[in-house]
């Protein structure tokens, strides 16, 4: 479940962040990459308040839950519905949920989507991994 894709930047804006990112629970370090961090300004169907959006990690540390949920959502006034579904993100070593992966990233194909109103739902688009800031305990690298 590694993906090679990686988000882009514009260029004033840095995208690496020398990091270390560790759960809040247990302080596992999470081996999250900065180099696949998304910027903060990047705007995401399911929003992104209080979290950090990865385009990749490494699945060792993690463990995945499928959620298929049939009651209405509602993230923002673009992603919203009746059936939510979505992965579970916890730490591999306590088992604490991190965040969630959203198949909200950029798309996989360079198609105008349907009826050419650009991106929707019906383009496969890359997953986004989602993680609650007060999940993680951040410390710089100096």
């Amino acid at each position: 479940m590694i993906m090679n894709q990686t988000p882009s930047a514009s260029s004033d804006q840095p995208l690496t962040m020398a990091a270390v990112y560790s759960c809040r629970e247990c302080g596992t370090n999470l081996n999250l990459d900065g180099n696949h961090l998304f910027p903060p300004h990047f705007i995401f169907d399911a929003g992104n308040k209080g979290t950090l959006s990865f385009s990749s990690v490494d699945a060792t540390k993690f463990r995945f839950e499928k959620e298929d949920k049939i009651r209405p959502f509602f993230e923002t006034i673009d992603y919203w519905g009746i059936q939510r579904k979505r992965t579970k993100i916890k730490c591999n070593s306590c088992g604490r949920l991190v965040g969630y992966i959203y198949d909200d990233g950029p798309p996989l194909t360079d198609s105008p989507g349907q009826l050419h109103f650009g991106p929707s739902q019906v383009i496969p688009r890359a997953p986004r991994y989602r993680f609650k800031i007060k999940a993680l305990q951040i410390k710089s690298q100096t």
